[in-house]
């Protein structure tokens, strides 16, 4: 397929808001780049910028190479499918999987062939002479899936192409999604607010708050090792918790972490690496699955139970404070509003970061 490169790209629009600021990021022949972060991000505007239906106010886009920012869109050759499918209603099935090869006035033999080729894979073959409003709300996500993919384009843009499907559909159009990009060894650029879509598509990640790009990283790594307080908080659910904390050295050569009035020692296979930012002011971050029963192993702390969400096979429990903390325990553990309880805490999973956001040290690896 394709390459594509935003050689410090940026989006300022005519009210003078930035939309982007600075994107600098490279997209693999093959690769499926997921584009990940809240509402108003600059995401969307992103995927605009490669299909040309916006402009780029500072920056290169580069398409293998070459810098399409004056192309027009239907010289750029991607294809972009959108959150709400934008089928033609009065037409088929085949007719809306036809319509982008007419407009570029392919032989009909050609049409025909191309159209057949792409329901087949996306089992949409019974469905051809069906209109929008027979189906259901996959079959017309697959019905914009194949209109992008009969035009064969360098690169595939999807802008949030699930959010309109239930939860249990979503999952199995993810994985639809997934095993179709594999096969078509496509390069395709995948926008979602949903971190799990996030999380289990991408073969990297591009998370962005603001307009700016945070990181860029396998999803292993983007959760292993965040670069900064808002990937570490945004990816994984729920978030880490993250407060403002202190190390102290105790003077008999260890280290403890004390928030709120508690203090909990820090390993010593941690130690070397965590003294020197013992006195400054600092965040600490553990995710909810560092908390369990209380353990030999473990430091401990006590706290009442503010919340409990039940999930079947395990717990949300949500801890008073400030600000409050939320432990992931199994089910047998059991958890009940306004007592206090007792919870381990596995200080090796111990995440700091300086003042400025900027992560200082993580745990190792599992």
């Amino acid at each position: 397929m394709s390459t594509v490169a935003f050689r410090h790209v940026g989006k300022r629009f005519e009210d003078g808001s930035q939309a982007l600021t600075d994107i600098d990021l490279d997209v693999a022949d093959g690769e499926l780049l997921v584009l990940v972060g809240p509402s108003g991000c600059g995401k969307s505007t992103l995927l605009r910028l490669l299909a040309g239906l916006e402009s780029v106010s500072e920056g290169e886009l580069l398409i293998d190479g070459e810098v399409v920012n004056a192309l027009p869109p239907q010289r750029r050759n991607v294809a972009m499918v959108f959150q709400n499918y934008a089928l033609y209603p009065h037409m088929t099935v085949r007719g809306n999987l036809e319509f982008p090869l007419l407009m570029q006035k392919r032989p009909r033999a050609e049409i025909r062939e191309r159209v057949s080729a792409v329901a087949a894979i996306l089992d949409l073959t019974p469905l051809l002479e069906r209109k929008p409003r027979q189906l259901s709300g996959g079959q017309r996500q697959r019905v914009a899936m194949g209109r992008a993919m009969v035009r064969e384009p360098r690169v595939f843009l999807l802008d949030e192409p699930l959010s309109n499907l239930d939860a249990r559909l979503r999952v199995r159009i993810r994985g639809e999604i997934a095993a179709l990009q594999k096969r078509l060894g496509s390069t395709m650029l995948y926008v979602t607010h949903d971190q799990v879509e996030a999380m289990t598509l991408g073969d990297r990640v591009a998370v962005l708050n603001q307009g700016r790009l945070q990181q860029l990283a396998t999803p292993r790594e983007l959760y292993r090792r965040p670069a900064n307080v808002f990937v570490a908080g945004f990816m994984g659910h729920p978030g880490m918790n993250i407060f403002p904390a202190e190390l102290l050295d105790t003077g008999d050569t260890d280290l403890c972490l004390r928030w709120e009035g508690r203090t909990l020692p820090i390993p010593p296979e941690r130690q070397a690496a965590l003294r020197p930012y013992v006195g400054q002011p600092l965040q600490a971050g553990l995710r909810p699955e560092a908390f369990h029963p209380p353990a030999e192993r473990l430091a401990w702390l006590v706290a009442e139970v503010a919340n409990v969400e039940s999930l079947g096979h395990e717990q949300l429990v949500y801890l008073q404070g400030e600000p409050p903390l939320v432990a992931r325990l199994d089910a047998a553990h059991r958890a009940r509003v306004g007592e206090r309880i007792e919870l381990g805490v596995d200080m090796g999973q111990l995440y700091l970061f300086g003042t400025d956001g900027v992560t200082l040290d993580w745990p190792g690896e599992a």
